[in-house]
């Protein structure tokens, strides 16, 4: 029996059933490094071994080619690769146009919103999302301003349907001051949202103990911050980032929070973060267009520095000129 299904805009016949694993098996196409899209959907690469193909499926499998990290160092989130390691927001711009000048200028292909009730007081006129390039940007819905779990749950549910994602950067809060999350509610929340088919970041602090936690509950990524939310202190628990990357290696590793300057985004990178986000250090700069292309070169700069491999620190000089031939 055979089915007949349009891959990459071409119409196959393929023995039935198959899965998307089994697919590009078929076709002898790479499983490492690519996205697979189903009828505009994508799906997870844990899903590939079970979601079975039906007569008319369209699909997409790709990779990305030029620019950004490459083929050869891509950054892959849940089996999507993304071309820029830089995730923005989208709040606390002065203007929705600024917005849209500092995302351009990011380099940026991830923005995160938060879910919002929508003002029924409020005149009518273009949405945030107008002034998203949704052609070139993913949306990732956020759950901020959410203090325990029934509530983090619920906004993301209402996130996705309202059409936005299956994506979620989950938050759960737990102190109003400080923004540190509540690590037992946030895992509480991954679980629940994994099992209901999101692929869930969690923002996080710096302990490992949770972070392992996070990824047995299914996380797609952890999140640590760098310092205080909207703080802009920078990279203040170095040892503690240090040993997250050390020890964290199943599922990509993303510093958030905390950011003030482009150096401070080179360092979360020298330090091995898979990537960076980052909103108040954009949109709170004086000019957030130049700040947003100061951090695209800032995260590109410190993961080169990181793939180079750094000098071993000294004590002592030592002499980069040789003494032989010395006059």
């Amino acid at each position: 029996m055979t089915i007949e299904i349009r891959l990459n805009g071409e119409a196959r016949e393929i023995p039935a059933p198959l899965s998307i694993a089994e697919l590009l098996d078929h076709f002898n196409l790479p499983k490492d490094f690519v996205a697979v899209e189903r009828n505009r959907s994508i799906v997870p690469k844990q899903k590939w071994e079970t979601v079975a193909l039906a007569q008319g499926d369209e699909l997409e499998v790709v990779h990305f080619v030029g620019g950004g990290s490459g083929i050869d160092d891509p950054f892959v989130i849940a089996g999507r690769a993304f071309k820029s390691r830089l995730i923005v927001g989208t709040g606390k711009y002065s203007t929705n146009q600024v917005m849209a000048e500092a995302h351009r200028r990011s380099g940026s292909d991830m923005a995160t919103v938060a879910v919002r009730r929508i003002d029924l007081k409020a005149a009518k006129g273009q949405s945030l999302l107008d002034f998203i390039d949704r052609e070139k940007m993913m949306i990732l819905p956020n759950t901020a301003g959410c203090y325990n779990v029934d509530d983090a749950v619920r906004t993301a549910r209402l996130g996705r349907e309202a059409g936005l994602s299956n994506w979620v950067k989950l938050e759960v809060i737990g102190d109003e001051k400080t923004l540190f999350p509540d690590t037992a509610a946030l895992i509480e929340a991954t679980r629940i949202l994994v099992k209901e088919g999101f692929i869930v970041l969690p923002y996080t602090n710096d302990d490992l103990i949770v972070a392992r936690r996070l990824i047995d509950a299914g996380a797609a990524a952890i999140m640590p911050l760098g310092a205080p939310i909207g703080s802009g202190m920078g990279i203040q628990n170095v040892t503690n980032l240090r040993i997250l990357r050390e020890m964290i290696t199943e599922v990509p590793f993303i510093v958030d929070a905390g950011v003030g300057t482009a150096s401070d985004a080179t360092l979360a990178m020298e330090l091995g973060a898979d990537g960076v986000l980052m909103n108040t250090a954009i949109a709170g700069a004086k000019d957030p267009g130049a700040m947003a292309e100061a951090m695209n070169y800032g995260v590109k700069a410190g993961r080169l520095a990181f793939k180079a491999g750094r000098i071993q620190r000294k004590l002592y000089a030592s002499a980069s000129s040789p003494l032989e031939g010395k006059i």
